[in-house]
Parts: structure tokens; C-alpha cells; sequence
């Protein structure tokens, strides 16, 4: 009987002998790679969650509708609440009356002054071309046309 070899004598032949069989072992990866892919990571989030709140956290305008009343076949007036990041800065928002079939057949825009508050409540009249079944705001912006501001 043959007794195996030390492996101090041997030892590069045992571990080729071990390659042949097993394969060679995977090369190790340095450790500073998984706190740098994760830090990567990380960083690529935060960018994410920036951009989308940026695009879809708060406004600087943001407008309510309170209600509306139809007040005969060709006026409606709606009631909306107007909130400004600055309240200094002018507004300009557009109202329209609304058909049954959902086709505007009135819009106004409204000038909403520079104020103390910074969230306003209003009611403005929107004159329709025919009998109004709705009235909504379409949108506000601080673009303020030169025909609507105070001369």
C-alpha cells in the first residue's frame, strides 16, 4: 500500500490534480466592488427620485374647483380656490363652460391679482354659446398675457 504523499512535498501537484478534477477556483473579487456598485446604485436613485419630483411633486399653481351653478342658458359661474408658491405673482387662469357631450361652448380667462394670501377663493362668470351642463377650470398659469395685466 502506497501512503499518500505530505502535502508540503507535493503540494503543486495536489493542487493541479484538483484543478483537473474540480476546475480551478473563481477568481475572488477585491472587496471594495460590492460598497462601490451599491453606492452606485444609491446615487442613481436619489437622481430618480429628484427628477420625478421634480415633475410630479408640488406645483407653484395649483387650482381647485369648488362648484358651479348654472345660471341660465348661456352664463355659468364657477367658484375655484387658487393656491401661489409667491402670492405676489400674478396668475392667469382659464375657465370653461362645459356641453353635455363634454365640447367646451365657453372658456374666460381670469386674472387672479397679486395678493396678501397665498391661497385665494374666487367666482367668475363664463358666458357659453349654448345652455352649459358643466363648468371647469382647464388649467392656470403665471404667464400672464400684456392684454390682462393692469395698465
Amino acid at each position: 500500500m502506497t501512503e499518500p504523499a505530505p502535502e508540503s512535498a507535493g503540494g503543486d501537484a495536489a493542487t493541479a490534480r484538483r484543478a483537473d478534477r474540480y476546475g480551478a477556483a473563481p477568481r475572488r473579487r477585491p472587496r471594495w466592488v460590492p460598497p462601490v456598485i451599491g453606492a452606485v446604485v444609491v446615487l442613481l436613485g436619489l437622481g430618480v427620485a429628484y427628477l420625478g419630483w421634480q415633475k410630479y411633486g408640488p406645483d407653484d399653481i395649483e387650482a381647485e374647483q369648488l362648484g358651479y351653478v348654472v345660471v341660465d342658458d348661456s352664463t355659468l359661474t364657477v367658484r375655484m380656490k387658487i393656491t401661489r408658491k409667491d402670492p405676489q405673482q400674478p396668475v392667469v387662469c382659464f375657465v370653461r363652460a362645459m356641453a353635455r357631450d363634454s365640447t367646451e361652448i365657453g372658456r374666460r380667462e381670469v386674472l387672479v391679482e397679486p395678493s396678501e394670501s397665498g391661497t385665494i377663493e374666487m367666482t367668475t362668470t363664463v358666458r357659453s354659446s349654448e345652455r352649459p351642463s358643466s363648468g371647469s377650470i382647464y388649467a392656470c398659469s403665471d404667464r400672464v398675457p400684456g392684454y390682462l395685466r393692469a395698465g
